[in-house]
């Protein structure tokens, strides 16, 4: 779910787009995912950007989709931070 690597970090998500709200709902345990729900459709990239900045003003820091353009799975780097932050920052 979450992996240090040179650049930074990969969070693996669960993208539940068209919520009520952007918020973290937690982890998938059968998934191992965290589960991000995105107020944005999943039309033209919309949740996809919307997850993005959801992410990067909750963090604080530079974030970009890796994995998963057009899946409910997806793979973000947040770069400049470390997992133990992230955790923090989540509440895992």
């Amino acid at each position: 779910m979450i992996k240090e690597n040179k650049e930074g970090v990969i969070l693996q998500i669960y993208v539940q787009p068209k919520a009520k709200k952007n918020e973290i709902e937690g982890i998938d345990e059968w998934r191992g995912r965290l589960k991000v729900k995105v107020k944005a459709p999943p039309v033209g990239g919309k949740a996809n950007k919307e997850l993005v900045k959801f992410l990067s003003k909750l963090l604080g820091a530079e974030v970009e989709l890796v994995k998963g353009e057009t899946s409910r799975e997806k793979d973000v780097l947040v770069r400049g931070m470390k997992a133990e932050e992230i955790k923090k920052k989540l509440g895992l």
